[in-house]
């Protein structure tokens, strides 16, 4: 008899393949556009204030999870885990809608769409099939926690037990969000004239 992960679809594995060969040239594309904003309109100050209440929350909610998360060691239910099961992909998106009302650009928020849709969707389904398979109690976590949006109005319970470890954090090097985010926005404030003069050359 055919065991129900032998009858599972394999359209996961197939568009984990897919992302893999497509990451890179997405990542060529997201910097390209990113680069051609930042040619065609000088960054707006107070977009980019703006941006700064979706990417430091993303920044937190990332360095939060990451001091609690033990990958493959145990199935984490506390902190930011008893809200939502994947807070590393959901500061992600804040910080990556952040940088793109920084740069006012739909161009630069929709391919940043495509690439969470193409990329991340596939990891998140095999990351939850692994979960299923390694851990009895990850369906009836699914029952309480959302995939992504929490739901405030509905109390949580943490179940598995500790606080945030900072030896966590720096372990999984989420500080490393941090460093990229802050070269993202010296890169609003002085790739332009870099730029321009890259092009034009000194005048």
């Amino acid at each position: 008899m055919t065991s129900d992960i032998e009858r599972e679809p394999d359209w996961i594995a197939r568009w984990q393949r897919i992302a893999r060969r497509i990451r890179v040239p997405l990542g060529f594309c997201a910097a390209a556009v990113y680069l051609i904003e930042l040619w065609r309109h000088a960054p707006n100050l107070r977009a980019v204030a703006w941006s700064l209440a979706l990417v430091v929350p993303g920044l937190w909610l990332r360095g939060y999870a990451a001091g609690y998360v033990k990958k493959n060691r145990e199935l984490t239910q506390s902190g930011p885990y008893a809200w939502t099961r994947n807070p590393l992909y959901l500061g992600s998106i804040f910080i990556a809608a952040g940088f793109a009302v920084a740069l006012l650009s739909w161009a630069f928020a929709m391919l940043l769409a495509i690439f969470f849709l193409v990329i991340y969707v596939p990891v998140i389904a095999s990351e939850e099939r692994f979960l299923r398979n390694t851990f009895p109690d990850f369906d009836q976590y699914c029952q309480r926690v959302p995939r992504m949006i929490p739901r405030p109005w509905r109390t949580q319970t943490s179940v598995s037990p500790g606080g945030f470890s900072l030896r966590l954090y720096l372990k999984h090097r989420e500080y490393n969000a941090t460093i990229g985010a802050a070269l993202l926005y010296l890169s609003l404030l002085f790739a332009r004239p870099v730029l321009s003069a890259l092009v034009h050359g000194p005048r």
